[in-house]
């Protein structure tokens, strides 16, 4: 039986996509095209179609020759009111349909094309893009001539919609950029901006740099081909578990690699559509407000005022541009000091600008000058009017000139859920809310150095941290910081952490923590520096980073550590409050619940006689009640356990005290099997995508208080983690005098005080011994 033209098609097309050895990239999607074009031609010719007066045409993707594995076929067949056409298409849509390739298509007149464009915004963009396949040539050419001169006459209405509709885009899917799993096509710097920027140019109205969007555009038409390829379907969005297949599939190292050209492109793509819709905008007031191309051109050839804002800088049709007398060879500085002005400003850096500066601004001298160095703080200091003004300079690598260092963590994916940015956009995003601190601090300008170079470290192995601090000690000796200055900002990037980790992970009440804390910082004027970095840096990686709950436990070890820089001693550990002891004791109805709301979540007391397992029955109640556990205290008072809870709800509102307090008597009376419900619950969670999870880790924390062992478990976080860990150390006959717990991302962070039988803390082996049992306890 001879194939049919269809089964010719796919088995071409499949061998044309198998082919190591054949066409890549832009080759392959124009072969692919031409290979789709005989097809439908084929089915085009065999339907019967008259030669004159109707024409199968392509549009949007296929129309640009754009066409990806899984893409659909956008066809119009055109017509002049041809009799026969709905048979004519059914003849040419039902073979494409039995193949199971996607089609999006359309039957209309010509008038109809131009109707359907007038309405809609999508149709209209499509339509620029138009391309003949099959039959006369003469409509396709005429209604292109009439989408063209129908966009340019319409631009005035219609660039401020098409750039709406790139905002409300962005809004929803975010920026490509900056996600661990972006939306390729839909995303802010994604393929659609690049259509929409060829949609600019089509209206004469503005230019977008096609070199730079060319590029861009084709890395992701790239990663996308690799994409359908490696799913086998149409899909845009890059997910984590489909990753590494598709670095494998563009021969790259890894998906951090891809995720690394991915945001490059975007970044590009984005910079770009910023640069040309500020120049639509400015051709469109200038028309809207009766200047007309005339007045604009002679504003552009300098005729119009220009404003000083710093020497050799100026502002200029509302932007910041270089001053006629400026000399870039021969002023290194004039880079650092246009880009501080045009962020003090609020105003864009010009295009044009960025590109001279690039080409013809040395680097300051090592050491940098002080007004280096003072426009650079004045930079990063700019609040979020910094961003534009910084990426225009990362469209150049002009950070990486200034800080060598910066190109390894440039567009370098974080891959953890709490972070919304790169690393490098994580940093700048950290300078900007350390602008909202300075006057609270003695140095806002190592505060803002610190907070810009406090992850710079991510870009080498090891402990961030660590590297992070030798990285910004060369850095600020760079910049001409004093040695002590120098100092200061390396503490900084080696304690960023320190802070948030030990007001969550540690009791406080001990005064071994607070003395440490107060040894590692080392003076007050460090501690406020650190104190405002730790927020920063919060606020800058994302809500779930930061709580209430957070905030009071890292002010509180502020507060204690203040007073001990003034003379004065650390608190001393501090028991139950003993109003509540005393409200457990005299009630003769065990167990005794009580929730007192706060700001940020609920205080639960809960009492009960004290027996084994005791910890790990109270926190399973609180887990099935759907209440996250921030910190825990125990004690033990006339053979009465009382732990006293600070929680906050998953969702929704806090639990009904007497149902809190049923269901932690049915546990303790055997009536309530929570290790079973908590099973349930766990079970009921999706499954995780991407690569396994690390298995827990526990690890003794030396030092960290003379009267308990201090044990950290580090784990991936489910609702009943806190009951197994509990349940373990009951079995290990160990007692739990005090417990910090806290989630960051989809991963728990949690420190136990624990004590022996006799109340003193564990022999090391003994303590060793104790956290390999657990870390089996919490192994899948």
């Amino acid at each position: 039986m001879e194939p049919t033209a269809g089964s010719r098609y796919t088995r071409a097309r499949d061998d044309l996509l198998a082919d190591p050895a054949g066409p890549a990239g832009a080759a392959r999607r124009q072969a692919l095209c031409a290979l789709t074009d005989r097809w439908l031609t084929e089915l085009f010719t065999a339907a019967g179609a008259p030669s004159r007066g109707v024409t199968l045409v392509a549009v949007g993707g296929y129309g640009r020759r754009e066409l990806s594995p899984g893409s659909d076929l956008d066809v119009v067949l055109l017509h002049h009111g041809h009799a026969g056409v709905a048979d004519l298409a059914e003849a040419i849509w039902y073979p494409v349909w039995d193949t199971g390739i996607a089609l999006d298509h359309a039957v209309r007149t010509p008038d109809e094309a131009r109707r359907a464009a007038a309405d809609d915004l999508r149709v209209h963009t499509g339509l620029l893009d138009i391309r003949h396949i099959a039959g006369d040539p003469e409509p396709t050419a005429a209604l292109r001539t009439s989408m063209f001169t129908a966009w340019r006459a319409a631009a005035v209405e219609r660039l401020p919609e098409l750039h709406r509709a790139g905002r409300e885009r962005a809004q929803r899917h975010g920026e490509v950029a900056f996600l661990l799993e972006p939306d390729l096509k839909e995303a802010r710097g994604g393929l659609r901006d690049a259509t929409a920027l060829r949609a600019i140019s089509a209206s004469w109205i503005a230019d977008a740099p096609h070199e730079e969007v060319d590029a861009a555009r084709a890395t992701l038409l790239d990663v996308r081909d690799a994409l359908h390829l490696v799913t086998g379907r149409g899909a845009d969005r890059l997910l984590l578990q489909e990753q590494d297949a598709v670095a494998r599939r563009l021969g790259l190292l890894d998906a951090d690699t891809l995720l690394r050209r991915v945001s490059e492109a975007a970044r590009a793509l984005a910079y770009a559509g910023d640069v040309t819709w500020r120049e639509v905008s400015r051709v469109l007031a200038a028309r809207q407000a009766g200047a007309g191309l005339r007045r604009l051109r002679r504003a552009r050839s300098g005729v119009s005022a220009r404003t000083p804002l710093a020497e050799g800088v100026v502002e200029h049709a509302g932007e910041v541009v270089l001053a006629q007398a400026a000399r870039p060879a021969r002023d290194p500085v004039l880079l650092l000091r246009a880009a501080a002005a045009a962020a003090r400003a609020g105003l864009p850096l010009s295009r044009h600008t960025v590109e001279r500066l690039a080409n013809e601004c040395p680097p300051p001298s090592d050491p940098w000058p002080a007004d280096a160095r003072e426009a650079f703080v004045a930079l990063i200091g700019a609040g979020r009017d910094v961003l534009p003004v910084w990426e225009a300079l990362e469209s150049r690598r002009l950070i990486t000139r200034l800080l060598p260092d910066w190109e390894r963590v440039r567009c370098r994916p974080q891959r953890n859920a709490v972070h919304r940015f790169t690393v490098d956009r994580h940093l700048i995003e950290t300078a900007v809310e350390a602008a909202a601190h300075t006057r609270r601090v003695a140095r806002p300008d190592l505060l803002l150095v610190a907070a810009l170079l406090h992850d710079i470290g991510k870009g080498w192995p090891g402990d961030h941290s660590v590297s992070g601090e030798v990285i910004a000690r060369e850095a600020a000796t760079r910049m001409g910081f004093a040695k002590d200055d120098v100092d200061v900002i390396g503490t900084l990037v080696r304690r960023h952490l320190l802070l948030v980790d030990t007001a969550t992970r540690r009791d406080l009440d001990d005064p071994t923590t607070v003395a440490a804390f107060a040894e590692a910082v080392g003076n007050v004027e460090t501690l406020e520096l650190l104190h405002a970095l730790t927020e920063a840096d919060a606020a800058a990686t994302g809500p779930a980073a930061w709580s209430d709950w957070r905030d009071a436990l890292v002010r509180d070890l502020v507060a204690r550590t203040r007073a001990v820089f003034a003379g004065r001693p650390a608190p001393a550990a501090l028991a139950l409050p003993a109003e509540r002891i005393v409200l457990a004791e005299v009630s003769g109805d065990l167990p005794v619940v009580r929730l007192e709301p706060l700001s940020f979540g609920a205080e639960v007391t809960i009492a009960a006689a004290d027996r084994v397992g005791l910890l790990a029955l109270a926190a399973g109640v609180l887990a099935l009640h759907r209440l996250t556990v921030r910190s825990a205290a125990i004690d033990v008072v006339d053979a009465l356990g009382v732990t006293v809870w600070t929680v906050e709800t998953e969702f929704g509102r806090l639990p009904d005290p007497a149902a809190l307090r049923e269901d932690v008597r049915k546990a303790l009376d055997g009536g309530l099997d929570v290790a079973a419900r908590l099973a349930k619950r766990e079970a009921a969670y999706p499954p995780r995508r991407g690569a396994p999870r690390a298995p827990a880790r526990v690890e003794v924390v030396p030092d960290a208080s003379a009267t308990a062992t201090v044990l950290e478990v580090r784990a991936p976080d489910s609702p009943g983690l806190l009951h197994r860990i509990g349940r373990a150390l009951a079995d290990a006959r160990v007692s739990v005098r005090q417990a910090r717990v806290g989630t960051h991302g989809a991963d728990a962070v949690d420190a136990f005080y624990v004590v022996d039988p006799d109340g003193a803390p564990l022999a090391a082996a003994e303590a060793r011994g104790l956290a390999r049992t657990l870390e089996k306890a919490l192994a899948p």
